[in-house]
């Protein structure tokens, strides 16, 4: 045994004590930032409410809270993983009490910037002789440089995910058509900026990628009797390790289409079209934002004006990814002239359009009505292309409005009953490119040596691993507690959480991988180099990173707690 395997060994011997440990200090940081909420809830309430314009007042403290809050319930996850994953790998449990250190020393350092809370209080957690032996015992640079030689020693960053045998059965067949069929095409996709060839759109569609979130009476793979969100991430990540771009997206707007029709369609309507998009027969896209509103979706100003026998739309979109090849787009517009509604003036349509390759199209109705189209030139992120999106007068029958009548006015409430699926997708898509990753920076650091010995032999390098791996693990886990929170018909709230936590740590994973390569990650032919890029976008779309924590996450944290 190696000096950095042995301190691995002794630092763990108590390991489940450690555990307690660790739990008794991460619900004291939670009871502070409670107390903050409270804090916040007190100031910002105006006759028994919660007044928006006063929380904007403290914009700082509830990006920070929102921080704060995903960061432990994200240590809260894998901690409940390694208490069941340790008696199959003890690795787990080394990988708990790491992140569990680190989570403990960032929340105090984020609350030591707020205003609305006292510094000694901020200190007192932090000043206990329990939580300072934990600390340096768990976040040392021993304790994480021997899980980093731990993990080049094993050559492999396989740790048991506790999924039940359907669930790995359905890992290990997306994880070989990601290996075989998507990771040989990924890189020239990204390259040259292709359009996702059916090489790939073929075979996915005959695994039944689309139909993942559509009940099986619709010809999907999810139980008619329960959502399956498990098996959607499982699937989601598998895709995403190969290619974000290519793959790790096919199955985002279909999932949200899904969603929104099950919540609002009419019967027909489900019938027609769930079927379609489960098999791939019919491909779609999800138009909602526009030009100056972004992640402000009550506020969209698109206009669906009635007219015999359906609606003439009219106005701009924008970054509507996949509309070129879609058939079918999902678009919002203002249906009800009265701006003063809001997000109640909001309907959801059904478009029809044909499929283009390519960069740019136009289409023109016999009626006149016209929709065109502009790809946006992107860093990262390509295969899909995101749109620039024109409609004029372009027709929409009556019965393409989701709901019909009865849908008029409900389309923001459709359109948030798919973003919560897409938000904790975006955290699977997060954790593929995670994955992905870390996997290419410890095959580098065990080949490449420098000053006579590879670079994985090294400290600083050793506890880069072991970071990487160890947020990793804990995005995954937190994202599985999630999606079986989302199965029960809760955590809604959580799924912004954990796609606020994810996204954040796949640029810090990703531009770690990159940094371990040295100046050949820099270099295209280098995948590492697309993982940094394309990780970049994951906390822009599907709820910008500012708009999920103040608008969503901090909005109702302060509305949940008890006032202080």
């Amino acid at each position: 045994m190696n000096a950095s395997s042995k301190h691995v060994s002794e630092s763990t011997m108590n390991a489940t004590d450690s555990l307690v440990v660790a739990d008794r200090h991460l619900g004291k940081a939670r009871e502070l930032v409670d107390l903050v909420l409270g804090r916040l809830k007190t100031l910002c309430s105006e006759d028994g409410k919660l007044s928006a314009g006063r929380l904007d007042d403290h914009q700082l403290s509830c990006y920070e809270l929102a921080f704060c809050v995903a960061e432990l319930s994200a240590a809260d996850a894998v901690n409940r993983y390694a208490e069941k994953a340790q008696q199959q790998d003890s690795l787990a449990m080394t990988v708990a009490l790491a992140f569990s250190a680190d989570v403990l020393q960032k929340v105090p350092q984020r609350l030591l910037t707020l205003q609305e809370i006292e510094r000694a209080d901020v200190l007192g957690l932090c000043g206990g002789a329990e939580f300072g032996e934990f600390v340096r015992t768990y976040g040392a640079a021993e304790y994480m440089a021997a899980l980093g030689a731990q993990l080049s020693l094993r050559d492999s960053l396989y740790l048991p995910a506790m999924l039940d045998d359907d669930k790995e059965m359905v890992r290990e067949t997306f994880a070989r058509f990601a290996t075989d069929v998507v990771m040989p095409l990924a890189e020239k996709i990204h390259r040259h900026d292709l359009d996702i060839p059916d090489e790939i759109l073929k075979p996915a569609a005959e695994l039944g990628s689309f139909g993942i979130s559509i009940p099986e009476r619709f010809g999907g793979l999810q139980p008619d009797d329960h959502d399956d969100s498990l098996s959607m991430i499982v699937v989601t990540e598998e895709l995403s390790r190969a290619s974000l771009g290519a793959a790790g997206s096919l199955i985002t707007r279909p999932e949200i289409a899904a969603k929104a029709l099950l919540s609002g369609g009419t019967e027909a309507q489900q019938e027609k079209w769930l079927p379609k998009l489960a098999s791939g027969e019919t491909l779609c896209a999800i138009s909602i934002t526009e030009p100056n509103h972004g992640s402000d979706v009550a506020s969209l100003g698109l206009r669906a004006t009635s007219t015999e026998g359906g609606w003439l739309l009219n106005g701009s979109k924008t970054w509507c990814t996949f509309a070129g090849k879609a058939e079918l787009l999902v678009v919002i517009a203002r249906s009800e002239p009265d701006a003063s509604l809001g997000h109640k003036g909001l309907s959801l349509f059904l478009v029809e359009k044909p499929a283009f390759a390519g960069h740019e199209f136009s289409h023109q109705q016999p009626g006149g009505g016209k929709i065109s189209g502009k790809a946006i030139a992107t860093l990262g992120y390509r295969g899909m292309h995101s749109f620039d999106m024109s409609y004029e007068d372009y027709f929409v029958p009556a019965d393409h409005l989701i709901g019909e009548e009865a849908g008029q006015g409900k389309g923001f409430y459709f359109t948030m009953a798919g973003f919560s699926g897409g938000r904790i997708q975006t955290a699977a898509r997060a954790n593929g490119v995670m994955e992905a990753a870390s996997e290419k920076a410890l095959k580098y650091a065990g080949d490449r040596k420098v000053f006579g010995q590879p670079i994985a032999a090294y400290q600083l390098t050793q506890v880069k691993l072991a970071r990487m791996f160890s947020t990793l693990i804990a995005s995954r886990q937190f994202t599985y507690a999630v999606a079986r929170e989302m199965d029960q018909g809760r955590g809604q709230m959580e799924a912004s959480l954990v796609k606020l936590f994810s996204c954040r740590a796949a640029e810090w994973v990703s531009r770690e991988a990159m940094q371990i390569h040295g100046g050949m990650g820099y270099a295209e032919e280098y995948d590492v180099s697309r993982y940094f890029v394309d990780a970049r976008v994951l906390s822009i779309f599907e709820g910008a990173e500012e708009t999920l924590a103040l608008k969503v996450i901090a909005r109702e944290l302060v509305a949940r707690a008890q006032a202080q």
